[in-house]
């Protein structure tokens, strides 16, 4: 195991559903990935993003090459007149996205940093009398039933080091098991969710807990990249429940 990275004993340890020589390497990719986007120099940036300028603090989780297609996803699902949650907002890009056509959208997250990020972008981009944002640990603060609910949850399970990489580690994916535990009783009668994911993490858990908790799902969005010789699926999934 990787410093920092070992299960934590308040949750059960998480038992990946992917061979040994996968995981190592998940782990290898990740300590790779972390230690460059962590960098302490790492600047704020600012970027055009559909059309939107979102800025990002070093702390945290930058827009990356595949971000889009879960941006593209919420843009062709949100609907005039939907409530929306986006669930782990970070910069806000999927929440101001969302806000282009929703009637309100509820933008949560546990990293202070994000949160203001989120609401200075929603600002600056002049969506914030539509968008909400408030801190909340999966739904814990969150009330009421929204029409979508979309989520870029953390792909991997181990125990997050800093302030930054609560953003891409889940310890033992308690978040994610927590979400699709509750996730049904805040979608209306005709809610979906959009959910992004990749092959970098433990896709197939993430499946597991969508059948368990009995949501349909279909992917809308795909890409592979290659790097390091390895080449990773990232898709975003629209889930309805059964």
């Amino acid at each position: 195991m990787i410093d920092g990275m070992t299960e934590g004993s308040g949750t059960p340890a998480h038992r990946p559903r992917m061979p040994a020589d996968r995981v190592e390497r998940i782990r290898r990719w990740h300590e790779r990935a972390y230690r460059a986007s962590s960098a302490p120099d790492r600047p704020v940036s600012s970027v055009s993003y559909f059309g939107h300028t979102i800025v990002v603090p070093s702390e945290v989780q930058p827009i990356t090459p595949v971000s889009d297609l879960l941006g593209r996803a919420v843009l062709a699902e949100v609907r005039e007149g939907d409530r929306v949650l986006d669930m782990g907002t970070g910069s806000g890009v999927n929440a101001i996205l969302a806000a282009s056509r929703a009637e309100s959208v509820l933008a949560v997250d546990t990293n202070p940093k994000a949160l203001r990020a989120a609401e200075d972008n929603a600002r600056r981009n002049g969506v914030a009398d539509r968008v909400e944002v408030q801190h909340s640990d999966v739904f814990s603060e969150v009330d009421g039933r929204f029409d979508l609910i979309v989520f870029d949850p953390p792909f991997r399970w181990f125990r997050p080091r800093s302030l930054f990489e609560t953003a891409i580690t889940d310890e033992n994916y308690g978040a994610m098991n927590r979400f699709f535990g509750r996730a049904r009783e805040h979608l209306t009668e005709n809610g979906r969710m959009l959910i992004f994911f990749g092959t970098s993490g433990d896709l197939d858990h993430l499946i597991f807990l969508a059948d368990e908790a009995g949501f349909d799902r279909t992917v809308v969005a795909g890409r592979s990249l290659t790097k390091d010789g390895w080449t990773v699926e990232y898709l975003t999934f629209r889930m309805t429940p059964q």
